[in-house]
C-alpha cells in the first residue's frame, strides 16, 4: 500500500458569482428572444393569411339548443363570427368571449331545435373568413351529470372491471395446487398477457393521439407519460427492494404493482365505453362491455399469479380486485362526462408505462425462480398463451 495521501478535491461553496454565471447563458437567451420578438429579427416577410386553429372538444346537445366546446390552438387569439348550421347563418352566443385567446376556452350556444336521429353539420367562420367544422352523425340527448346516470355508468364499469377481476381471483385455491413448473408457466401467461395489454394501450394511445389539439403534442405526451410512469415505478420497486423485506413481501407487492398496472389500462377500457355512449354509440358500448367482460377474466389470473406460494388473505385479495377493476368505473365517468382527448392520451399513457414496468418485475422474477433450473420452454409456452388468450379474446371486441 503507497504512503502517499491521495488529495482530494475541496468542494467549492456556491456563491454570488456562481449563481450569476449559471444563470447568464439563461439571460442572454431571454434577450434574444425578446429582441426577436419585438424586432421581428429583422425579416421583412409577412404572412399572406392568419395561421388559426379551432378544436371542438365537444358537442353538447339538450332539447333547443346545441353547445359546441371548442379550444384556440391556434399561435394567436381567435374571433369567432359567425356560425352557419346546416348551410344556414344562425345567430350563437359565446362566453366567455368571442375572441378566445391562445389555448383558450370557448363555449358556443345556439338556440336550435334539431330532431333526434338527424344528422347536422357547423360551420365556424373566424372574422378572418376561415371555416371550421363540427359533424353531429346523430343527434341525441348528451348525457348530463345525474344520481341514474352516475349510477348507470358506475355499473357499466363493475360489469366491465371489477366483476371480471375477481372472478379471476376465484381460481386463486385451485392454482394454489399447482407444481413449480406451473407457477413459473402462469407468471410467462401473466407476462403475455400484460405484454398484449401493453401495446394494445400504446396502439389506443398513439391512435387517439392525433385528436389531440397541435400545440399539446399528443405522441410527446404519450412519450412523457409512459416513460415517466415506467421510472417512477422502477424506483419504487428498487426502494422497496432495499429495505429487506421478504420473498412472500416482494411478492405481494408485485401483485399489487400488477393490479395497478391493470388497473390503469381498465381506467382507459373505462373511458372508451363511456365515450361511446356520450356519441350516441350504444350498441357499440354494449359491445364493448360483453367483450371487455370475457376479456376481463384472464386479468385476475394475472395478479394472483405472483401470490400462488403464499397466503394474502381474504382484505389483500378483495383490496386487489378493487385496484384492478375499479379505476374502470371512474373511466366511464370521465368519457361520459367530460371526454377529453389530452386527458384520455395522458392515462392511457400512463397506463402504458405502468404495464410495461410490471412485465419487467415479472421477468425479473421469473429469471430468479429458473436460475438453479432454467425452464425456457415453459417461459416461452407461458407467454406464448397469454399473448393469444387476449387476442382470442379481442376477437370479440375489435
Amino acid at each position: 500500500m503507497s504512503d502517499t495521501a491521495v488529495k482530494s478535491t475541496p468542494t467549492r461553496a456556491w456563491g454570488l458569482t456562481s449563481a450569476v454565471l449559471l444563470l447568464l447563458p439563461l439571460l442572454l437567451l431571454g434577450g434574444v428572444i425578446a429582441l426577436f420578438l419585438s424586432t421581428g429579427g429583422g425579416l421583412k416577410l409577412t404572412s399572406p393569411a392568419p395561421v388559426e386553429a379551432l378544436s371542438v372538444e365537444r358537442t353538447i346537445l339538450q332539447p333547443g339548443s346545441i353547445e359546441l366546446v371548442v379550444r384556440n390552438t391556434s399561435p394567436q387569439d381567435l374571433t369567432i363570427a359567425q356560425v352557419v348550421v346546416n348551410d344556414a347563418v344562425w345567430p350563437a352566443t359565446i362566453t366567455p368571449s368571442a375572441t378566445i385567446p391562445r389555448l383558450g376556452q370557448a363555449t358556443v350556444r345556439l338556440d336550435y331545435q334539431w330532431s333526434h336521429g338527424e344528422a347536422y353539420n357547423l360551420t365556424l367562420f373566424t372574422n378572418h373568413a376561415i371555416p371550421f367544422t363540427a359533424e353531429i352523425p346523430v343527434a341525441f340527448n348528451t348525457p348530463q351529470p345525474s344520481v341514474n346516470s352516475f349510477g348507470s355508468f358506475a355499473l357499466i364499469g363493475l360489469y366491465v372491471g371489477v366483476v371480471p377481476v375477481y372472478l379471476g381471483l376465484v381460481w386463486y385455491p385451485a392454482l394454489r395446487q399447482l407444481g413449480r413448473r406451473w407457477m413459473v408457466f402462469l407468471l410467462a401467461i401473466t407476462a403475455g398477457l400484460l405484454v398484449f395489454l401493453g401495446l394494445d394501450t400504446l396502439a389506443e394511445a398513439l391512435e387517439q393521439a392525433s385528436s389531440v389539439p397541435t400545440p399539446m403534442q399528443g405522441v410527446g405526451l404519450v412519450g412523457v407519460g409512459s416513460v415517466a410512469t415506467f421510472f417512477l415505478l422502477d424506483a419504487i420497486s428498487r426502494r422497496q427492494a432495499g429495505q429487506g423485506r421478504s420473498e412472500s413481501e416482494r411478492r405481494l407487492s408485485l401483485a399489487y404493482m400488477i393490479a395497478v398496472g391493470i388497473g390503469l389500462h381498465n381506467l382507459g377500457e373505462g373511458l372508451a365505453i363511456g365515450a361511446a355512449y356520450n356519441l350516441g354509440e350504444i350498441a357499440l358500448g354494449a359491445f364493448l362491455v360483453v367483450g371487455f367482460i370475457i376479456q376481463n377474466i384472464t386479468e385476475g389470473l394475472g395478479i394472483i399469479a405472483p401470490i400462488l406460494r403464499d397466503r394474502p388473505g381474504l382484505r389483500h385479495l378483495a383490496l386487489l380486485g378493487l385496484v384492478g377493476g375499479a379505476p374502470a368505473i371512474l373511466g366511464t365517468w370521465i368519457g361520459g362526462f367530460a371526454p377529453s382527448p389530452t386527458l384520455g392520451v395522458l392515462f392511457l399513457a400512463i397506463g402504458t408505462g405502468a404495464v410495461f414496468e410490471v412485465v419487467y418485475e415479472i421477468a425479473k422474477l421469473i429469471q430468479k425462480d429458473t436460475s438453479r433450473q432454467p425452464m425456457p420452454l415453459t417461459v416461452f409456452s407461458g407467454l406464448l398463451t397469454g399473448l393469444l388468450l387476449l387476442w382470442v379474446t379481442g376477437l370479440l371486441i375489435k
